[in-house]
């Protein structure tokens, strides 16, 4: 563990790098944030980050980040928690919530409480009414490198109702540019959510049959403006033992397989990143269709629509994990 840097604030932030037969990893107390991941044998970068914390307290916020305690967007700003409502920040177009907003985990600096050359457990206390959301709150967040796999595990309790959806929010490029164009990305989902104004969810499931974005076969990516993904892919309605909810494979060959126990899969294509003045990991500031994100989590939404994974509650328990091969 090492001196990473220290935030405005004037907190301090480490590094920790851990490493497998086959990956090593880098994971800073800053946000959870799984910062950098290299292959042996590959002399490049897959996932985008930067060696610089103004670079997080900035526009790369959300890369590699542990999203919390309420990933993606809120409508409105509010919701109803065990029938009281509850109001958020307004941090989304004037009017909406995105990722918890200036109070999110991916804010804060989290502590270590276990350590080896393999692994990293963070913990997290998030105090009653923080942003808004009730509940003291405990998270607990372990990154564990095996083999060619990297397994992340968020457990969350809290004492009182509350909202609990977190994501891992690493963007991916797996050809050592920070670019996804000719990847192609295999997702064993039927259906994706409908999304209406400001990309909010209206409640409607909608049949990927004969859409563009039906990726059960293995679809291109062009990795710009031609194809847009801001979208929530439906893997089932209940969190299940972990599976494969996504394959990502680049030109070099490098491919990434991501399991979840989530029911859903944000993909995003990177399109409103402007990181100018930082720098990455790659030699180069990040800007638009840098890297795809891949986030496994409960679907956008559920705080609005009964219908969907239930995000309300007093417990949380997610596990993820990235299997890479060339």
């Amino acid at each position: 563990m090492e001196l990473f840097g220290t935030t405005a604030a004037g907190e301090d932030v480490h590094a920790i790098d851990l490493v497998g037969d086959a990956i090593s990893a880098r994971v800073l107390t800053y946000g959870a944030v799984l910062n950098d991941v290299r292959m042996a044998g590959l002399g490049y970068p897959l996932t985008l980050g930067s060696p610089d914390l103004a670079a997080y307290e900035g526009p790369l916020e959300s890369f590699g980040s542990l999203i919390g305690p309420f990933a993606n967007r809120i409508k409105g700003a509010e919701a109803v928690i065990a029938g009281q409502s509850y109001q958020f920040e307004k941090n989304f177009e004037g009017a909406h919530t995105l990722h918890s907003g200036a109070m999110g985990t991916h804010r804060q600096v989290w502590e270590v409480i276990d350590l080896s050359a393999s692994h990293v457990v963070l913990a997290l206390a998030l105090p009653d009414g923080l942003g808004g959301f009730p509940g003291n709150r405990t998270v607990v967040a372990t990154y564990r490198v095996e083999g060619a796999s990297i397994t992340l595990t968020v457990e969350a309790r809290s004492d009182a109702p509350t909202l609990l959806s977190f994501a891992n929010h690493s963007y991916w490029a797996l050809d050592g540019a920070a670019a996804f164009g000719g990847h192609v990305l295999t997702i064993p989902a039927d259906e994706v959510l409908e999304m209406g104004p400001a990309l909010m969810p209206t409640g409607r499931v909608l049949s990927l049959d004969g859409s563009d974005y039906d990726a059960r076969g293995g679809l291109a990516l062009t990795g710009d403006a031609q194809q847009f993904f801001d979208i929530n892919y439906c893997l089932g309605t209940l969190d299940i033992p972990l599976r494969e909810v996504a394959r990502l494979r680049g030109t070099s060959g490098v491919e990434l397989v991501m399991e979840s126990t989530a029911p859903g899969l944000q993909v995003y294509d990177c399109g409103t990143i402007d990181g100018a003045g930082f720098e990455t990991h790659h030699g180069a500031a990040y800007g638009a269709y840098s890297g795809l994100a891949l986030e496994a989590q409960l679907w956008p939404g559920a705080a609005h629509h009964g219908a969907f994974p239930s995000a309300e509650g007093v417990a949380f328990d997610q596990t993820t994990r990235w299997s890479f091969s060339a």
